[in-house]
């Protein structure tokens, strides 16, 4: 099943969002896309892919567009007001009653870390490639897996690893390069895996 609704943040920024679920949803995952400067939005094939497979594997995916990017209202604020963004989609995910987690793909695992940091949630969390320019030096607890590829050309891998390591995060290296092409499915298992921990 799918539907595309408007979800508004606190701040009255109307987001373009959409909804995938399952027949028999047992989570349900807020899913946050890449760069809106690059090009990134919630269709880009990675992301789309990471859904499908997230379905199959029992998840209601919510995926939405950041302020400014696509249909969404308001302007990109560089990662400060998508802290907003995040909160309300979240909020509409908690209306769901089942097991809730946070997930990202780049600018977005960035963005959905950094809630994590400000909210203090400790629902489970998995990143594919986050840049490590703005992560947050504390976090709360709660299981947490980054998905780095070993050919990565966008962001610093060392610094990436560093972090994770210093933070007891679970690092999964798997082949491919900063835009997975063609493995989607693999990415979508293993971001699946990290949220079901």
């Amino acid at each position: 099943m799918s539907e595309r609704l408007q979800i508004e943040t606190a701040d009255g920024i109307l987001l373009e969002t959409r909804i995938d679920a399952p027949g028999e949803p047992v989570r349900v995952t807020v899913l946050c896309h890449p760069h809106p400067l690059q090009g990134g939005t919630m269709n880009a094939p990675l992301m789309i892919a990471v859904t499908r497979r997230l379905v199959a594997r029992g998840h209601t995916v919510i995926r939405f567009n950041f302020r400014g990017s696509g249909a969404s209202t308001g302007a990109h604020d560089y990662g400060e007001a998508e802290l907003v963004d995040i909160s309300a989609a979240v909020d509409h995910a908690r209306s769901l009653d089942l097991p809730l987690g946070v997930a990202g793909w780049s600018f977005g695992a960035g963005v959905a870390l950094n809630w994590l940091a400000t909210s203090g949630e400790t629902m489970t969390y998995a990143g594919v490639a986050p840049a490590t320019d703005h992560l947050p030096d504390e976090l709360p607890r709660g299981p947490k897996r980054i998905i780095l590829g070993t050919r990565d050309q966008v962001i610093d891998a060392d610094a990436l690893r560093r972090y994770a390591a210093d933070r007891g995060i679970d690092l999964v290296l798997t082949p491919g390069d900063h835009f997975f092409h063609g493995r989607g499915d693999r990415i979508g298992d293993l971001v699946g895996q990290g949220l079901e921990m």
